[in-house]
């Protein structure tokens, strides 16, 4: 692959992208400073979370530095994004327990030397509200956040909207501005829900400081018929064995269906294309070959080795 960027997509990790050729010039120039950000809404990440952070790794190992951002501050108030209902608000306690146990997590994937690692408690817990508003909030148009799709969904269903869950788009956008001021990040990456949230940081971005920014979301997780992925009977599937044991993970990826096999396994492993293309070959029973491949190397990147082998 000549560009990370074509990597990405080629593996599945790109739905919608802004300033694309800039973007790509940046990249090749390496050393982009990127951030995705993951609310503490559960102690764990289940295998939908793990997307976002394969493409990290991604980028990573393409000469790029992550920044991780724990949303100890947004989760306060709670992202109302693909939500039918206000989620429910998080105790401050619950939301230090959930931050504790994700954090070591991410030392599977990524290369925590060269890695940050922050909490956006830290810059908007302090902010002053009016402040905030005269500052930020004189940027936005409400016309304008009523149109995005969660909230005119909401508003149409007669559901409503609360003033906090209006907010959150603020936030968000604020996270961005605060990170590309103070640490010169220039990229956001978030699910295929964070669209209008990047596009606004981005807007921020330019209109607060006059700077460059960019973003891409990643595709909602579904089966090849539509449905979400990431499920069982038993619930979500967990990158911790405690909840979801190495033997069950294995489980889990040699049963999905025949037509989703060489998706995830762009997705899930870092197996080069050129060899998953051999396995995209593959028909009726020997199908079974690729999806065994695809259980021990998702197996191997979660749990380790020893287990990927206990396992299969």
């Amino acid at each position: 692959m000549s560009s990370v960027l074509d990597e990405l997509r080629a593996r599945g990790f790109i739905k919608e992208i802004a300033h694309e050729d800039r973007l790509r010039e940046r990249l090749d120039q390496k050393g982009l400073k990127f951030y995705v950000g993951f609310d503490p809404t559960a102690d764990c990440f289940h295998i939908g979370n793990l997307i976002p952070i394969m493409c990290m790794a991604w980028l990573q190992r393409s000469g790029h530095s992550p920044i991780v951002v724990m949303g100890g501050g947004t989760a306060m108030v709670g992202d109302p994004s693909g939500k039918d209902k206000t989620r429910e608000i998080l105790s401050k306690d619950q939301v230090e327990h959930n931050l504790k146990k994700q954090r070591p997590l991410f030392a599977r994937f990524l290369n925590m030397d060269e890695t940050l690692v922050l909490n956006n408690a830290e810059w908007l817990l302090s902010l002053n509200y009016v402040s905030f508003l005269r500052d930020i909030g004189r940027h936005f148009s409400v016309n304008t956040m009523i149109k995005a799709e969660g909230a005119k969904q909401r508003l149409e269903r007669g559901q409503g909207y609360s003033f906090i869950e209006f907010n959150y788009h603020l936030l968000q956008c604020y996270d961005f501005l605060h990170l590309y001021q103070e640490h010169d990040c220039a990229l956001q990456i978030g699910g295929d829900d964070q669209w209008f949230h990047l596009c606004g940081g981005m807007e921020l971005i330019r209109k607060e400081a006059g700077g460059e920014s960019f973003g891409f979301t990643i595709p909602l997780l579904e089966t090849s018929d539509g449905k979400k992925m990431g499920k069982t009977e038993k619930g979500a599937v967990w990158i911790s064995g405690d909840k979801t044991p190495p033997f069950e993970y294995y489980q889990f990826w040699i049963n999905v269906q025949d037509a989703d096999v060489i998706k995830l396994m762009k997705l899930y492993t870092f197996l080069p294309l050129d060899e998953i293309e051999e396995y995209a070959q593959m028909k009726g029973a020997d199908l079974r070959i690729a999806k065994r491949k695809l259980a021990y190397e998702a197996t191997k990147l979660v749990h380790g080795e020893e287990a990927a082998q206990e396992s299969e």
